[in-house]
């Protein structure tokens, strides 16, 4: 039987996994939810990836649900967005406006003509992509701004004032340009990225001082500072609604919170987290992703036989951040590691960390229980029974993951809403720790939340990475392993019928 579909979604992701793999996940989920299609948008970069990951969401006989997932890369990134890539969508959509056929970028296919969208769900920090829309859709398309980051840090960068946020930057910018005569992205990164010891409130954190949000000396690129961070707020305030990737449990708070926001001016909020495959050939299908997962599935079998259950630590900065300024920290941690006789798994996929040193290479494969990878399949290493912890920049992708796998983390946070995700499951829900003797930069000021100072010198590091490690593999990471578990549970409750995801989403799709 023919089913005549009227209904066709947009999705779009900027080039950074924890916000594009989400992303696919739901447009899988949508697709078998409702007989509609959604166009989902992507880098040439990320394009093969994609299509990966979104056959981990469907199952065999579901290909009739799966044709209407159409993958479309629309441009070259380095690293999140371009030029290029905004200007690749701007021409796509505006043929899926006019209803015409739409061609990838990166393999050449014409993708035939469909219905013209009815919705857009797209990046937060696809501040120019967004203008595109509603200079050529007026208000006849819905757009729903993509909240993949921990929702906590939407208090940071993009909420009003009465709200908590620092409100418009893009204006307070250009009036102290006015005044100054100083450039915008200077402005700009002195507003939102230089702290001064203020003291700050977030929903279900204890108050802690601006130092505690950078942790790390880490360069944020000027492009995003300049021509993506003054614009959000604006985004936000007139998206038609927003897409939280947080499941409900975690960050019940802030989640309300933002709900209570977006009300007073009638807008909805769609919770959908966690947003992870459950199918058959989800792990399969993950493992073709990296060019050794093979062979990273065969060490964490051996690993298992040699070392036991929950015996493995798992360590990842995620597709972007690296200890780029202070590498040194990492290898002496890794020292300590090796030294307590721990197997680990080391992926590195940030453009920062491409080749390691062969010094360490080579002590990795003297020791004999590590395995470094440049890009692992993330979710099937957590899920694995050898996997015990995870040490994590707490990227927010990242946190789900892990606590949705019931795997304990180690956290050690760079900026963004990573901080905040290691507060969260370091000093709320308990369900790991966080790494203080690691931090650089404005991070080695003292902890405001507990008034500790980190000491910042190497003793310091292996004598801290020394005591969590012990605690992690012994009695009081069994009490953590427990709680996370427990999470666990509550998280993959959120996709039944009845739970808050699954209710959402589906009032989303109904509103179409």
């Amino acid at each position: 039987m023919t089913i005549h579909i009227e209904k066709h979604i947009v999705a779009f992701a900027y080039q950074g996994w924890g916000h594009t793999r989400p992303l696919v996940q739901l447009s899988a989920r949508l697709v078998k939810m409702r007989a509609v299609y959604v166009t989902l948008f992507t880098t040439n970069a990320f394009f093969e990836r994609v299509q990966e990951e979104l056959a981990r969401g469907f199952e065999s006989g579901e290909e009739a649900y799966a044709h209407r997932v159409r993958v479309v890369a629309v441009g070259e990134a380095s690293m999140l967005s371009s030029e290029a890539v905004d200007e690749g969508f701007k021409r796509a959509y505006e043929k899926l406006l006019a209803g015409e056929q739409v061609q990838c970028a990166k393999t050449g296919t014409a993708h035939a003509a469909i219905v013209p969208p009815q919705a857009v769900v797209i990046d937060f920090f696809a501040v120019n992509p967004v203008a595109t829309i509603k200079k050529a859709s007026g208000d006849s398309v819905k757009v729903y701004a993509w909240f993949s980051g921990m929702t906590t840090a939407a208090f940071m960068h993009l909420a009003p004032e009465d709200h908590g946020g620092p409100g418009n930057i893009r204006i307070k910018a250009e009036e102290l340009v006015k005044k100054t005569g100083r450039p915008f992205a200077e402005v700009v990164f002195d507003m939102l990225f230089t702290p001064r010891g203020r003291i700050c409130a977030f929903p279900g954190l204890p108050p802690m001082s601006d130092y505690e949000l950078y942790p790390q000396d880490f360069d944020i690129p000027p492009a995003i500072i300049a021509d993506i961070f003054p614009s959000m707020y604006e985004l936000f305030q007139t998206c038609d609604g927003l897409f939280l990737t947080s499941p409900a449990p975690y960050e019940s708070e802030a989640v309300e919170k933002v709900r209570a926001w977006l009300s007073e001016t009638g807008r909805p909020v769609y919770v959908c987290g966690p947003l992870l495959p459950r199918g058959s050939e989800a792990e399969s299908n993950e493992t073709k992703q990296s060019n050794k997962g093979a062979e990273i599935m065969e060490f964490l079998e051996t690993t298992l036989k040699t070392s036991g259950e929950q015996s493995l630590l798992y360590i990842s900065f995620g597709s972007i951040f690296w200890p780029l300024k202070s590498p040194e920290k990492l290898w002496g941690f890794l020292d300590v590691v090796m030294e307590l006789n721990i197997p680990f798994l080391l992926s590195h996929a940030s453009p920062f960390a491409d080749t390691l040193p062969d010094e360490i290479v080579n002590k990795v494969k003297a020791y004999g229980k590590g395995f470094l990878s440049q890009w692992s399949p993330q979710q099937s290493i957590l899920e694995h029974p050898a996997t015990g912890w995870f040490v994590t920049h707490c990227g927010h992708n990242s946190v789900v993951e892990s606590i949705t796998a019931g795997v304990p983390m180690i956290a050690w946070p760079f900026n963004a809403d990573q901080p905040l995700n290691a507060v969260r499951i370091s000093e709320v829900l308990e369900v790991g720790y966080e790494l203080i003797e690691v931090r650089t930069g404005h991070g080695t000021h003292p902890l405001y939340r507990n008034g500790r100072k980190p000491v910042a010198t190497m003793d310091a590091l292996k004598a801290e990475a020394r005591d969590v490690l012990t605690k992690a593999f012994g009695e009081d990471g069994a009490k953590k392993r427990e709680r996370v578990l427990a999470l666990a549970r509550e998280f993959n409750r959120q996709w039944e019928e009845g739970g808050t995801s699954y209710s959402d989403v589906s009032a989303f799709l109904d509103s179409l």
